[in-house]
């Protein structure tokens, strides 16, 4: 049965159709982290993460903009990145119209306006 979810979180009752999927999931709830960088010691839960963080010491960065030459070591900072080039602001505020190339710059707005109604 094909995307049938058949491996179910004992804490939080999510639904996964692989096993490994499971497992990765249950370390948000144990705090295990198996994988551990050998040259800074820190740690993470999921493989892929690592090997991301490692570029960090690498100084790999393989994602490039076709525009500019910068180069990211991850896809998502270089998606980001691009909007620069496009002036795509794909984001806009719930209070206001401004709009953002990145989500996180709405929760600074957000912060902004709390420090000044105080």
């Amino acid at each position: 049965h094909a995307g049938e979810k058949l491996f179910q979180c004992a804490q939080c009752s999510k639904e996964f159709t692989f096993k490994h999927h499971l497992t990765r999931h249950c370390r948000i709830h144990t705090g295990e982290t198996p994988f551990q960088c050998a040259q800074c010691s820190k740690k993470f839960t999921q493989k892929g993460d690592l090997t991301r963080h490692q570029r960090i010491h690498a100084g790999e960065k393989p994602f490039q903009c076709s525009q500019c030459s910068k180069s990211f070591t991850r896809k998502g900072y270089l998606i980001i990145h691009q909007r620069i080039h496009t002036g795509e602001k794909p984001f806009q505020c719930t209070q206001c119209t401004k709009t953002f190339i990145e989500n996180s710059n709405i929760s600074g707005l957000a912060q902004k306006r709390l420090l000044t109604l105080h």
